[in-house]
């Protein structure tokens, strides 16, 4: 195994950046490779990388690199992707992001209209936890270089500011707003952190805040949607979404949605192998420092 110093990969925005071998490392550890595996991989796609090659590209080599050991490897490896491909318009990403929340103990709704002071505001999703109401909104992404900007933690300010003055009817009883929350499947700017941060609003990014970032608290309890399963076609993923079945972990719940793919029996073996391993081998669970409102208990 040998590096290539001073190589630069074209990312998807057209920009060169230098190709880092312990990140390639850390994100083949990350997707629960052991030692012998991840060397294996970079033995075979190291002397495959060449100047210019895109980022997409040597995701590519490792996924493939990654399904020869286990299904499960190369579906944990592709989350990023997996998020991405919630889209195209980001409907299902917000059906992700309540069961996400659901899994972390909060009470969810999606797809409720709020009138506000001034104007009437379309919610994403609206969670409760203990004393606390959350309007969450989601904000998706399918490039895998994009970011989002300052504006968007500015236009939830004000978007709080306009309903929690008022009293709703949420979750069977009378509650108050009390804070807004940004999840994104993509980075944040800096501006948009320092935003953030001084002003109170919760965020969830694919690698913000760290420690505890979106892959990080997808990781720790295996929320990996659909999309993630290597076995599966794209029409099989797309047929499953539009019944509502948006994670891994509803495959693993209730297999009638297997049922209704009418798939022949050896491949759906090999489907449920693979969903049995991506849930069952949790991976980096031991350097998590999770939030307080992440955990696994109803306040």
């Amino acid at each position: 195994m040998t590096d290539k110093p001073g190589i630069n990969l074209t990312k998807f925005t057209g920009e060169l950046v230098e190709y880092d071998e312990e990140k390639l490392k850390n994100s083949l550890f990350k997707s629960g490779a052991s030692d012998s595996e991840v060397r294996q991989v970079l033995e075979v796609i190291t002397p495959m990388i060449y100047e210019g090659m895109s980022t997409q590209h040597l995701y590519k080599l490792a996924f493939r690199q990654l399904k020869k050991f286990a299904d499960s490897l190369a579906a944990r490896y592709s989350l990023k992707q997996a998020l991405m491909d919630l889209g195209p318009a980001g409907y299902y990403f917000e059906k992700w992001v309540a069961n996400f929340f659901t899994n972390y103990g909060f009470d969810t709704m999606t797809s409720q209209l709020i009138p506000g002071m001034a104007v009437k505001h379309e919610a994403d999703v609206i969670a409760r936890k203990g004393g606390d109401t959350f309007w969450i909104e989601c904000k998706f992404r399918n490039t895998p270089e994009s970011k989002i900007s300052v504006t968007t933690p500015m236009y939830l300010l004000s978007r709080i500011k306009d309903i929690s003055v008022k009293t709703y009817d949420l979750f069977g009883e009378q509650r108050k707003f009390t804070k807004g929350w940004l999840v994104t499947n993509v980075n944040l700017t800096s501006d948009s952190i320092q935003f953030g941060e001084y002003y109170g609003i919760e965020m969830l990014a694919w690698d913000y805040p760290k420690g505890r970032s979106l892959k990080n608290l997808v990781d720790h309890q295996a929320l990996y949607p659909i999309t993630c399963l290597t076995t599966l076609t794209q029409k099989e993923k797309e047929e499953l979404l539009a019944m509502n079945c948006i994670m891994v972990k509803d495959l693993r719940k209730d297999t009638h949605y297997l049922d209704k793919l009418n798939l022949s029996e050896r491949k759906r073996r090999t489907v449920f192998r693979e969903i049995c391993d991506l849930i069952d081998k949790k991976t980096i669970t031991k350097t998590i420092n999770l939030a307080p409102k992440f955990n696994n208990k109803r306040e």
